[in-house]
């Protein structure tokens, strides 16, 4: 193991050694708060330690074998010899644990999303593939026992989507769906295509984690609402209640609307919780612009303007450009089964960071 990995290793086996006898001290035990980040920071700690402890008997036990390979009795050193090959490999895999428990950790994976489906160029074919793209992310979230709802929409004539809203709350969502931020491009014949010639069209989806309300201010003076009669399809109730709401922030331009709740309440709450992740992504997509193409993870740089993903009908192939790898399964993950993909991504930025660390 290289000096400067164990360093850190040491350290933090010597910080879970001071905060365990912290909690010893009456002055913290009588301290509800300073206990519950105690305990936060140990949970994280203690597989870190475990690991190492892990590490440092294997690589004892390691030593001791070597020593056997010039014993005097050949079939010691036989047995130590097959031995050898076993050992190296649970070393190797416990550095590599070790080095990815001391990568930097995103504060937003842990966020639930606002996800933002919008048709690109291709017309009613563009908005038919937002409508296939929605279907999978929600097929995705049922597995994954997640909460999905629907925000706002405007659904084109044939049932698909020009545009869709909709939120996602679950164990670390933020981690899972991020990479699927970008341009979507898939090729195939449309059912409107009488000469069964293949179009190209285009959707963005946009992934946004949730601002909570002390990470942005929104001062009530920056906001204009206004209220009117939702539009679409549901009945008369929806032409004739003056349930939609759309707020302006003045400062910046945003504009959200909400017309999917019959509550003009609810749907103002579900406006503002969409103006604040459109703010906090506005934020840190300026902060993205201001950071060096040379210190950008390899994965891409989280642009919606980048083309991340093409989905290949008659050759029932799924391509990530970004990490150039080809699936030839296209129908399974459009039902859902998107892990291999976003494992495959995971893993991707995982060993870019790795090979950016010098750890």
């Amino acid at each position: 193991m290289e000096t400067k990995l164990a360093s850190k290793l040491d350290s933090i086996v010597k910080q879970k050694t001071e905060l365990e006898t912290k909690l010893s001290d009456p002055a913290i035990s009588s301290n509800p708060q300073e206990i519950t980040r105690i305990g936060k920071t140990l949970s994280e700690l203690n597989p870190i330690a475990y690991n190492y402890q892990t590490y440092q008997s294997l690589a004892q036990e390691k030593k001791d074998t070597e020593l056997l390979l010039s014993d005097s009795d050949k079939a010691l050193a036989e047995l130590a010899k097959s031995e050898l090959p076993a050992l190296e490999e649970k070393l190797a895999k416990l550095e590599q644990q070790l080095k990815e428990a001391l990568l930097p950790k995103d504060p937003k994976d842990e966020k639930n999303i606002i996800v933002e489906i919008r048709a690109g160029t291709g017309g009613e074919e563009a908005s038919l593939f937002a409508g296939e793209l929605f279907r999978m992310y929600g097929k995705y979230a049922e597995k994954q026992n997640w909460k999905l709802e629907i925000i706002d929409g405007n659904q084109s004539d044939l049932g698909g989507f020009k545009e869709i809203i909709f939120s996602v709350e679950g164990k670390r969502v933020y981690s899972k769906l991020k990479y699927e931020q970008g341009v979507h491009r898939v090729q195939r014949v449309p059912a409107t295509e009488a000469n069964g010639r293949i179009h190209t069209s285009t959707v963005t989806v946009a992934v946004m984690p949730e601002a909570e309300e002390i990470e942005l201010e929104i001062k009530p003076e920056d906001l204009r609402v206004d209220v009117c009669c939702s539009s679409g399809p549901g009945g008369q109730g929806v032409n004739t209640t003056y349930s939609a709401v759309q707020i302006t922030h003045l400062p910046t331009g945003l504009v959200v609307r909400c017309q999917d709740e019959r509550s003009q309440i609810k749907n103002k709450a579900r406006a503002m919780k969409v103006l604040r992740a459109r703010l906090l992504d506005k934020m840190q997509q300026e902060q993205h612009r201001q950071i060096s193409e040379a210190r950008r993870l390899q994965i891409g740089s989280g642009e919606r303007s980048e083309k991340i993903r093409t989905y290949n009908y008659p050759q029932n192939r799924i391509t990530d450009h970004r990490i150039g790898t080809s699936w030839h399964n296209l129908e399974t993950i459009l039902a859902g089964e998107i892990d291999d993909v976003i494992d495959s991504l995971t893993s991707h930025e995982t060993q870019s960071q790795l090979a950016s660390l010098s750890v």
